[in-house]
């Protein structure tokens, strides 16, 4: 930082000034030349490393499984300790999807400002939103001293029951890559580094660990890694994140098709390849293959680039040009992403929470689709008399979808449901972010008499929409990292609920709150029907402005709602029949070697 380059230093000698100290002590230190390529600079710097320094930065730790634990690290996703002699930065990398995430409140009343689904965001079809999201995500992540951000999903719907399509940008290619390649701009404008994942064909949850997607190239190509291409020349992550499962019989961390043919000979990608979470199965093939970084270690089955990886090189059988490469690699992405001049604080610094919370509110707003207004029942006249809000907890927040990306908003949590069972549990919680609807909506409508139910009485909720001018049926369907839907039906009696209210009220509006499609088989008897995802932690405050017009429902579906089940590619989600013995608990965490595997064709 403030080096002065040797062409500066002998323009000063020749001018018979005397260089800077700083001066001085950069003519031996190329890596500090910023007229340099970051490239350039990575490679002067692995010539500095030692072998132990060098193999110390290919693999990080998991550091919710360390004590004790080092005193710069802080629980989260990943730690890579730095070397400080150097100027390389230990890397502190946190989940990051919908901002930066806390999902088991591990940091203690850490918060942050929730985005709404990435789902959401593609709605929007406005790359400037999903950047402006990126880089409120990345300033806060910066603030936390973080400078590794696990965001940049990108990966395409193929199924509807995917329990982590909320996170993900739609089914279509050319939007999913732009607005990626847009995040992913936003988080590295504030000088750390983004990922793109989950590189490639992650499509399903349930099994995510022993799938193996079979697909022809050319149809790959023209689909999820179009995606990944385009979020990858356009948005230049630091770091691509590949996937838990295999691609045409190689599992994706140790795929030599995705990492070398396609990622570099083909796009000449030149940031670095970590694995995702438990994701890494072997050490020579995985390293020969691509991959130059394991993550979160000890999730692995064993750790596969500590101990192994060291006497493999010892005895020749990966080349410390490899290692060289690999390192060289990571080092590339973080001078690229402006971390290596720029390093994040090594304190926690202010945040202007509320100034974030417009950005959330602006992309939730833009996000919302009104699937149906039949008789222009909305928007809403201010000047109702009475209205009824029932169902999905509007009267406390609204709901937020499970997994990495789970962020404990700013405001509190109204909600959380531990999980009892399932792949999930162990590091998920059903969450609500505190942005009432029904707070919001009395703001907006001061003069009306405005009442809510929960809506697990039918009759009851009839009787009260029947009774007022107007009727908001706030319909919700969670969904998760780690499993997918069983059904895409809207669970726990909401479809009757909703034709109760309908027959008892001809002006009834629905408002959706979902991770992906739904079924709606009330959808002719229904008026107006609003999708809103999940919409963040300004939720209630957007559904209420869109209701009553004070903005307009501009967002579009970026993936296709079937009316029936029949429509869709597949019947069902697949894979449930396949997991035996301990698979099902291993597909979430990816703690050991799972039994059983299944093939799915795309």
């Amino acid at each position: 930082i403030g080096c002065v380059s040797l062409p500066a230093a002998l323009a000063a000698r020749d001018a018979g000034q005397k260089p800077s100290a700083g001066a001085t002590n950069r003519i031996g230190e190329p890596w500090r030349n910023k007229s340099l390529s970051a490239a350039a600079r990575a490679a002067a710097l692995v010539k500095a490393m030692t072998l132990q320094e060098k193999l110390t930065y290919i693999h990080g730790l998991f550091p919710n499984k360390i004590d004790p634990r080092p005193a710069d690290m802080v629980p989260s996703a990943g730690y890579v300790p730095g070397v400080p002699r150097l100027g390389i930065p230990t890397l502190r990398e946190s989940d990051a999807s919908l901002g930066v995430a806390n999902q088991m409140n591990l940091r203690t009343d850490d918060v942050a400002t929730a985005l709404p689904s990435g789902l959401a965001t593609a709605a929007t079809f406005d790359p400037k939103l999903a950047y402006v999201g990126g880089a409120m995500a990345g300033a806060e992540a910066r603030a936390k001293t973080f400078n590794v951000l696990l965001a940049g999903g990108v990966n395409l719907t193929r199924d509807a029951w995917n329990g982590r399509n909320f996170e993900y940008l739609g089914e279509d290619p050319l939007l999913a890559g732009t607005l990626a390649a847009a995040a992913v701009r936003g988080v590295e404008s504030n000088h750390i580094v983004s990922t793109v994942k989950h590189f490639a064909l992650n499509a399903q949850e349930t099994g995510r660990t022993i799938l193996n997607a079979r697909i022809d190239e050319a149809a790959l190509r023209e689909s999820d890694l179009l995606a990944f291409e385009i979020a990858v020349k356009d948005g230049r992550p630091g770091s691509v994140m590949c996937a838990y499962n295999k691609v045409n019989g190689d599992w994706a961390c140790e795929n030599r098709f995705l990492l070398t043919k396609v990622l570099r000979d083909d796009w000449k990608y030149p940031g670095w390849v970590m694995s995702d979470w438990g994701g890494v199965h072997s050490t020579v093939k995985a390293a020969m293959a691509g991959l130059d970084q394991e993550s979160g270690q000890e999730l692995d089955k064993e750790i596969y680039f500590g101990a192994p990886f060291a006497a493999a090189v010892a005895n020749g059988t990966i080349p410390v040009a490899r290692l060289d490469e690999m390192v060289r690699r990571i080092l590339t992405g973080v001078i690229a992403s402006g971390l290596y001049d720029d390093p994040s604080p090594a304190t926690a610094q202010p945040i202007d929470y509320p100034a974030h919370a417009e950005i959330a509110q602006r992309v939730a707003e833009a996000s919302m689709v009104l699937l149906k207004n039949k008789g222009n029942v909305l928007p809403l006249a201010k000047r109702a008399q009475k209205i009824v809000l029932i169902g999905g907890h509007a009267d406390v927040g609204v709901l937020s979808g499970g997994g990495s990306s789970q962020v404990r908003s700013v405001g509190g949590v109204p909600i959380e449901i531990p999980l009892t069972s399932g792949a999930a549990m162990s590091f998920v919680r059903v969450t609500y972010h505190n942005s009432s609807p029904l707070k919001a909506i009395r703001a907006i409508a001061p003069g009306a008499q405005i009442s809510y139910l929960d809506g697990k009485d039918p009759a009851a909720a009839a009787a009260a929409a029947r009774d007022a001018d107007i009727a908001i049926v706030f319909a919700t369907q969670w969904a998760t990292e780690a499993e997918d839907n069983r059904d895409i039906a809207l669970p726990d009696n909401q479809d009757a609920l909703i034709d109760a209210v309908a027959a008892a009220q001809a002006k009834t509006v629905v408002v959706l709150e979902t991770g992906g499609p739904v079924l709606m088989p009330w959808i002719d008897r229904v008026p107006a029907v609003v999708e809103a995802w999940y919409p963040g932690q300004r939720g209630g405050e957007a559904i209420a402005r869109i209701l009553f017009g004070d903005v307009d429902a501009t967002g579009r579906l970026p993936m296709t709602f079937p009316r029936t089940s029949a429509q869709l590619p597949r019947s069902g989600p697949i894979g449930l029949e396949s997991l035996k013995n301990d698979a099902a608990s291993n597909a979430g965490s990816g703690t050991s070697e799972p039994v059983a595997s299944f093939d799915v064709d795309y």
